[in-house]
């Protein structure tokens, strides 16, 4: 069956959980008045069953978007440690959102056979727990390292989502999997999130790319199916998000190929498309009824000299498809962690956030 055909069928599966009310200033309580509906018991399995419509009018939801994670150096010692405290300076920021979601750029193995290319990076299960303890409650993990260690490195990352039950995306044990959405219901409303790369290395994209056969990522490569799996989710969806690995490293501009698939994407039915990999944080804003975000950042990197250590989070509030509030929340990593910024240098961080725009040919939100 083709890529496509397997999208199609994925685009309503997806992890569902029912979520009451929070404050924005309220500690989670993970698995308290929660339901989760898995199709098969299998980890990132599809669910057989989509969110009914509301019935009252939409609610606002807010999210919490941030970039690269791995757990390389001594964050994966302390990470072992102390997975409860690792990220303490930026949790309050990332809990009091409804939706908060990362890129998790690494294996979580500690098996499986080296890929061939220059840079590895493999996880213990304990940078999930650390992850889940800042108040994330979904990772993509399709990127250029999410199948570092094979296909034993992917059965591992799934066992260890399941095991500390954080949604992953993005990822599976075929195409049906990678490309579903993890869905949710905050308030009544209707979130889906999917995860994808734009980034494979010519040497792994066809080992990497899950198709029906075979186990593997989520590649936005693979346009129509990506396209296929946004529509489809689209038609059950209050608020759709698309989590993108893509651009160029070390770049501040989006390329002609990610503004093409940023296009794309919201015209396939979007609301919101953000992204990583550049390692650098790059300009947001409104694309037509879309919001894109083309480069979030480093936010858990052993790497934070210069620009590589500038780093927030994305704070966004829709009601519907209507995007009310994005606000960027500055932070410079330090000791692998990030930590918000206050005063003068948060005002100038957001400042520069905002220059970033220049190049993008997106509009300024409201904020």
């Amino acid at each position: 069956m083709a890529i496509a055909a397997l999208a199609a069928l994925a685009a309503t599966a997806g992890v569902v959980v029912a979520r009451g009310d929070r404050g924005a200033n309220t500690p989670r309580s993970r698995g308290a008045g929660r339901v989760t509906t898995t199709g098969s018991g299998v980890p990132n399995a599809p669910s057989t069953s989509s969110p009914a419509r509301p019935t009252v009018p939409l609610q606002p939801v807010r999210f919490a978007f941030a970039g690269d994670v791995h757990f390389e150096g001594s964050l994966r010692s302390r990470a072992v440690a102390d997975p409860a405290g690792l990220l303490a300076p930026i949790a309050p920021v990332l809990s009091r959102a409804d939706v908060a979601m990362v890129n998790l750029e690494t294996a979580v193995t500690d098996r499986g056979t080296p890929a061939p290319k220059q840079y590895l990076f493999r996880a213990p299960a304990a940078g999930l727990r650390a992850l889940q303890a800042a108040g994330v409650d979904v990772v993509t993990m399709a990127n250029n390292h999410g199948m570092d260690y094979g296909p034993v490195g992917l059965d591992d990352s799934l066992a260890a989502g399941s095991a500390a039950g954080l949604p992953l995306v993005g990822i599976g044990r075929d195409a049906a999997g990678a490309y579903a959405p993890w869905r949710t219901v905050v308030r009544g409303v209707r979130v889906a999130v999917i995860g994808a790369t734009q980034v494979l290395d010519d040497s792994v994209r066809v080992a990497w790319t899950a198709t029906a056969t075979h186990a593997g990522l989520a590649s936005a490569k693979e346009i129509d199916a990506m396209l296929t799996a946004v529509r489809n989710a689209r038609s059950t969806t209050d608020v759709l998000v698309v989590y993108v690995h893509w651009g160029v490293e070390g770049a501040t501009c989006p390329t002609p190929l990610q503004e093409t698939l940023a296009r794309q994407l919201v015209d396939a039915g979007a609301d919101v498309v953000v992204g990583s990999h550049s390692h650098r944080v790059e300009g947001a804003g409104l694309l037509g009824n879309g919001f894109v975000d083309y480069g979030l950042g480093n936010f858990v990197f052993y790497n934070e000299d210069g620009e590589s250590g500038v780093s927030g989070v994305l704070e966004l509030t829709l009601t519907g498809r209507h995007v009310d509030l994005a606000r960027w929340v500055p932070a410079v990593i330090s000791s692998g962690v990030p930590r918000p910024l206050g005063g003068g240098a948060a005002d100038a961080a957001v400042a520069r956030w905002n220059t970033r725009r220049s190049c993008t040919n997106l509009s300024a939100p409201p904020g």
